[in-house]
């Protein structure tokens, strides 16, 4: 859900490509030229889609090539002119529309990114994995029902009517995992395009098994068995899905923020925010700011003399220079607010004290970092990981002064209905709906045992402090807390 909000070429690509896989499913119409055409077809949106978004789909082609010319469906001169098309297709859109963007030209990112991480070998700078990390970790991960590659994909070989249609969604889609696994750095959306191929061929042996459960006792029970999993699959992503929300303590501490900020300015104010590295990590995006971000240059109202904000032009960059400012600017148009947002993450700006004294506000994983006078007003927990709770903090007290910061609750608590929950569940309130299943069901239904989510803090949301305002949290660079 996260990578869904973020515009990462491989998402983009990643529906290019899926349609482009969608070619070489069996149609109903059978004939030699339409199944030549499909091909091609395949080959021509790959590449387009390699050209603009990911050049690492060239690996994808290679195997898949491979796969036509050895099959005899497509002959050397077709795949030629496929990927000749779609290449002219991809840089004729890229190079005008990019060049413009970044006011470079002539400019091909996708070349400029192939040349930094593969001809100059920059790509473990973003960290390495071991050369087994898809195969051992990620396509597990991603592929998530672990009878899809345990019993489906593999009984689908066995099956001579199925061998043919799995080999082709399969072979050459692991021989790109395998020449992906050569490079260094690896992430999982890198090879996300395989798994729609990979889910069909498991969907082949699961309809299989589906469709002969009535034969014998062994299809019967393993019938039974992929329903369970299903069901179980369906209900743990639902529930990772609720926790991986507490991921992103980023974008929680900006809508925090937000929030406390109208208390603290009047209106017409310019507040100035600096979000670190780990809450910009973390679920920060443009699209969080208030208002997203408008295609119109829009002027800031002149700050009120009553405002505690510095009166800093927005145009006004690091240093004063505008074309090194990495801040962005939008208005609130609930409050007046104009907020001016900075990631600088440059470490010589980090030490200056005249860098920080032009904020207001700052999102923090370390406040001792941050130079000055401030207050820490908020602090954002995020997922440690899963502990078990034993009866004893339940019902010895302990739970009381646990690192998760959950109360000790009275035994005749009871569970919220279902309207509270819905109402939880609506506004975000993972961790709170989380503790009220936790609080009435380890105390009612496991007699004290239970798995709990843990939290740590892990941002901080600092408030300059005002002169009027005598307790001093935090000094900066090693002072006290």
């Amino acid at each position: 859900m996260y990578y869904a909000s973020r515009s990462l070429p491989n998402f983009f690509a990643f529906g290019l490509v899926t349609i482009a896989f969608g070619k070489l499913l069996p149609t109903l119409q059978s004939s030699s030229a339409s199944h030549t055409t499909r091909r091609k077809t395949f080959l021509a949106l790959l590449t387009t889609t390699g050209v603009i978004f990911r050049s690492e789909l060239a690996l994808l082609l290679i195997p898949r090539t491979l796969h036509f010319l050895l099959r005899r469906e497509l002959s050397l001169s077709q795949i030629i002119s496929s990927g000749i098309l779609g290449f002219l297709i991809g840089i004729s859109l890229t190079v005008p529309i990019d060049s413009l963007l970044w006011q470079r030209f002539p400019l091909w990112p996708e070349f400029s990114a192939f040349s930094y991480n593969i001809l100059h070998s920059q790509s473990s700078n973003w960290g390495t994995s071991p050369w087994h990390f898809y195969l051992t970790s990620a396509l597990p991960r991603l592929l998530f029902n672990p009878l899809a590659y345990i019993l489906c994909i593999p009984l689908s070989f066995t099956q001579p009517a199925l061998r043919c249609a799995v080999a082709d969604l399969v072979v050459p889609n692991l021989a790109f995992v395998l020449l992906y696994s050569l490079q260094p750095h690896k992430e999982w959306r890198f090879i996300i395009y395989v798994i729609p191929p990979l889910l069909t061929a498991a969907a082949l042996g699961a309809n299989w098994i589906w469709t002969r459960r009535a034969k014998t006792l062994t299809n019967r029970l393993l019938a039974l068995v992929l329903v369970v999993s299903v069901a179980g699959s369906f209900a743990a992503s639902t529930l990772m899905l609720a926790v991986s929300r507490l991921n992103y303590p980023g974008a929680d501490a900006l809508h925090r923020l937000h929030a406390l900020a109208p208390t603290h300015h009047a209106p017409g104010a310019m507040v100035h925010v600096h979000m670190d590295t780990l809450a910009c990590m973390t679920g920060i995006t443009r699209f969080l700011q208030l208002p997203p971000p408008s295609p119109v240059l829009l002027l800031p109202p002149s700050p009120p003399s009553s405002s505690s904000s510095p009166a800093t032009p927005p145009e006004e960059g690091q240093n004063g220079d505008p074309s090194t400012s990495s801040s962005s600017s939008s208005s609130n148009a609930t409050t007046n607010l104009f907020y001016i947002y900075d990631k600088s993450e440059n470490e010589t700006q980090l030490l200056d004290p005249l860098f920080w004294a032009r904020f207001d506000w700052v999102l923090a994983e370390s406040p001792e970092r941050v130079i000055g006078r401030w207050l820490v007003v908020d602090t954002v927990d995020s997922y440690e990981g899963l502990r078990v709770v034993r009866p004893s903090d339940f019902f010895g007290g302990s739970s009381s002064s646990s690192s998760s910061g959950r109360r000790d609750v009275d035994d005749d608590e009871k569970f919220p209905g279902g309207g509270a929950m819905w109402e939880m569940a609506r506004k975000g309130h993972v961790k709170g709906l989380m503790d009220a299943v936790e609080r009435y069901g380890g105390r009612r239904v496991t007699g004290g045992w239970w798995v709990r989510v843990a939290m740590e803090p892990r941002i901080r949301i600092l408030r300059r402090e005002r002169d009027d305002e005598a307790v001093v949290v935090g000094m900066g660079m090693g002072g006290d807390w």
